[in-house]
């Protein structure tokens, strides 16, 4: 029996022992005073907000009652319950004025601030933000936090000993997939733009194709592209954007498909590597003045120079990236080229930048592709502002936008077998959104859930 009793969840055994006492209190009542007898005084609990876990409400129960409950089930007495106090930062606020504001002294702020790394985070508070205090019957802090962000919160409470403890509450995220798919009209950023994706995630789709689209130049009116990204939800509430799963790019013609890997890589459907030795434009996609053309006139002199390489133009200051790894083995200034750097690369190939306004580096550095080397302008011999590229190979100026490059490390053996089953199945499942879509609304941009 005994062993029964201690299978009974715990408020049941309160609930039971509760009913078996009053049961008791009337039957041992006169019959006469049973219509007549006063009501118990109860204890109303209240209980402040709570960010993230929710407190358990307990129902008023007579202190008759509660008596009888310990004395007949033989339970531990009940932690009192905390009485919260939640303070929003205000401009000028400080930390030692929140903890005044809700009775808690000093030198327990100063306990709570000995935690070291995990307490810093409340020395850098902003207006808006809240602080929850949990006192106990007595004022004492039992309990606080602070809401980190959508998903966490700081959460710093007294151990068994008294002394204070942080632990990070993380909420459970839930991702649900989005699909979004657009046909350029102008330009790639509007056309993003009217699929609904961020600003982001264009320029995320860009970085996963930029190796194989230059786009600044090869976008076309007709091209498009479709997109299967993550979404992210808390107790039913968008949070924000989460990762881009598949996407795929029709340009000119050519298909471009990638699907992420679980090591947060894109990969083409066979596996092959998205990312190689150089990016097709050492500048984000902007207007190119000038395209890829040995018979030129050139725009100053009036007489037929080759003209060897990529002309972008852009707004003075534009970050200009290294197009791949490699050492610089120029970085000077001349009255033809203005302001310009050379890199050499593996395999003799050696990428050229002119008409700098500023060069960020100097003979000798070793650079990592993507690393910002200077910022276009107008010096040297020019009619106006832009980034001259070339791309040189074995001493011959190569077309950047066609150049065959090498790249990164595919995958191989069951990883490689593994990914290709999974991207099959995920394209197809983009491609299908895509079809059903494109049928029901042939606009130019469309998204869905």
């Amino acid at each position: 029996m005994h062993q029964f009793v201690k299978t009974i969840p715990k408020q049941h055994k309160v609930l039971i022992a509760a009913t078996s006492a009053l049961l008791a209190v009337i039957l041992l009542l006169p019959s006469e005073q049973a219509a007549a007898s006063k009501s118990s005084k109860t204890d109303s609990l209240e209980i402040g907000k709570r960010y993230q876990l929710d407190i358990p409400l307990q129902a008023d129960t007579f202190v008759e009652a509660e008596q009888a409950v310990a004395a007949l089930a033989e339970l531990p007495d009940e932690d009192d319950s905390l009485n919260w106090q939640i303070l929003q930062v205000k401009k000028g606020d400080a930390l030692s004025a929140l903890f005044s504001k809700a009775g808690v002294s000093q030198q327990t702020m100063l306990d709570v601030l000995a935690l070291g790394k995990p307490a810093k985070t409340l020395t850098r508070l902003f207006p808006g933000e809240q602080l929850e205090f949990g006192l106990t019957s007595d004022g004492q802090l039992q309990e606080l936090r602070y809401a980190l962000n959508h998903l966490t919160t700081l959460r710093i409470n007294r151990d068994a000993n008294g002394n204070f403890v942080a632990q990070e509450l993380k909420k459970e995220v839930e991702l649900r997939s989005q699909f979004a798919s657009a046909e350029i009209r102008s330009n790639f950023w509007s056309a993003g733009i009217a699929a609904g994706l961020s600003e982001a995630q264009i320029m995320s789709l860009a970085g996963i194709f930029g190796w194989d689209i230059d786009f600044g130049l090869d976008i076309r009116a007709g091209d498009s592209f479709s997109v299967l990204y993550e979404t992210q939800y808390v107790d039913g509430e968008f949070i924000s954007n989460g990762n881009i799963v598949a996407a795929q790019f029709q340009n000119q013609g050519f298909l471009y498909q990638a699907v992420r890997h679980t090591d947060g890589n894109y990969y083409k459907p066979d596996g092959a590597s998205m990312r190689q030795a150089f990016l097709r434009a050492p500048v984000s996609f902007q207007y190119v003045s000038s395209n890829f053309n040995p018979r030129r006139l050139h725009p100053v002199l009036k007489t037929v120079r080759p003209h060897n390489g990529v002309d972008y133009a852009a707004p003075v200051g534009t970050p200009i990236m290294a197009a791949g790894d490699g050492r610089v083995v120029a970085s000077a200034y001349n009255n033809l080229n203005g302001h310009y750097v050379f890199i050499q690369h593996a395999n003799n190939i050696v990428t050229k930048y002119l008409h700098l306004s500023k060069r960020l580096v100097a003979k000798g550095d070793k650079v990592r592709q993507s690393d910002v080397i200077g910022r276009l302008g107008g010096t040297g011999r020019v009619t106006g502002p832009h980034l001259h590229y070339e791309f040189v190979v074995d001493g011959v100026h190569r077309n950047p936008r066609t150049v065959k490059l090498p790249q990164a490390k595919p995958l191989t053996g069951a990883e490689q077998v593994a990914f290709v089953a999974q991207a099959t199945q995920t394209l197809a499942q983009l491609q299908t959104k895509e079809r059903v879509l494109l049928a029901k609304a042939p606009s130019s941009a469309t998204a869905a859930p």
